[in-house]
């Protein structure tokens, strides 16, 4: 593996270039981390990979050699010089202009998926900090044919992302992944891995897409709707939470569900695992 600190420097003097903030742009130097990204989204041939903002290409390059087809989305139209002047004659290279929140995925995943050449598809990305959240939600909602999501984010908003349920970094979304994969955490990335450097440390976390979910609902959008309001006040019980939301109509309605499911009245939303959630929506949906 090429010296990654050169090579980055090197690139960014040629097309005199600088990370852009409000992208939340910083450029990967650590060639481990490079490794351990590579290595864990066990790239065949047969396989398609989605690189999200791939910025200068630091990882595209490994994910060429790899994949049978790369198809990068990069918002950056700086990037896209970059990346065209880098890989453009390479035959399974692919990119898209475009904010990933706004393209059609399961589409492209469509057209490509009828390739014969291609068996699976799987994510690979740099997440930009600021916009991790919604292009994770994104991913896992838009129900895509995906096998594999292996990102680099903020290390807090990661340890979210791959908590069980119930576990001390539970938030809403943790409940989210935990109904749509099972989640490992693949390496922690300090914040001198890049440049510009961040103010926080990073870390890389695989999610591969479960065959069918923890849980069995018929509504599931009833129960990430009952989540996202115990977590809109996740100081109070989940009593008060729900109470205030109308989840519950009443106080009192509140209290027997909870009774029903041998709930304290005093938990908290984190406290729960996600067959609590779930029994609360299959009584709210009757």
């Amino acid at each position: 593996m090429d010296n990654l600190f050169e090579e980055t420097k090197m690139i960014m003097k040629k097309y005199n270039i600088k990370a852009n903030k409000s992208l939340g742009q910083n450029f990967l130097i650590n060639n481990e981390v490079v490794e351990n990204i590579i290595n864990s989204s066990e790239i065949q041939k047969t396989d398609m990979v989605i690189e999200i903002g791939p910025g200068l290409g630091t990882l595209t390059k490994y994910l060429l050699e790899k994949a049978g087809k790369v198809l990068c989305i990069e918002l950056d139209k700086r990037m896209i010089k970059i990346l065209n002047d880098r890989f453009s004659k390479l035959d399974n290279f692919e990119i898209i202009n475009e904010d990933v929140l706004m393209v059609n995925l399961n589409e492209i995943i469509k057209e490509n998926k009828k390739n014969k050449n291609i068996k699976d598809v799987k994510i690979v990305a740099n997440l930009p900090y600021y916009i991790t959240t919604p292009i994770i939600m994104k991913l896992l909602e838009d129900k895509l044919d995906i096998k594999t999501i292996t990102v680099m984010v903020q290390k807090e908003v990661a340890d979210r992302l791959i908590e069980v349920p119930g576990g001390k970094n539970t938030g809403a979304i943790t409940y989210s992944v935990y109904y749509y994969c099972e989640s490992e955490k693949i390496i922690e990335v300090p914040n001198s891995s890049f440049i510009p450097e961040p103010d926080v440390t990073s870390e890389v976390i695989k999610m591969k897409l479960r065959n069918k979910p923890p849980v069995n609902l018929n509504h599931p959008k009833v129960m990430f709707m009952i989540i996202k309001s115990a977590f809109m006040q996740k100081r109070k019980t989940l009593l008060n939470a729900l109470t205030n939301t109308q989840v519950f109509l009443s106080k009192e309605e509140g209290l027997r569900i909870l009774k029903k499911l041998n709930l304290s009245e005093n938990v908290r939303a984190e406290n729960l695992s996600i067959q609590d959630f779930a029994n609360i929506a299959k009584i709210i949906s009757k």
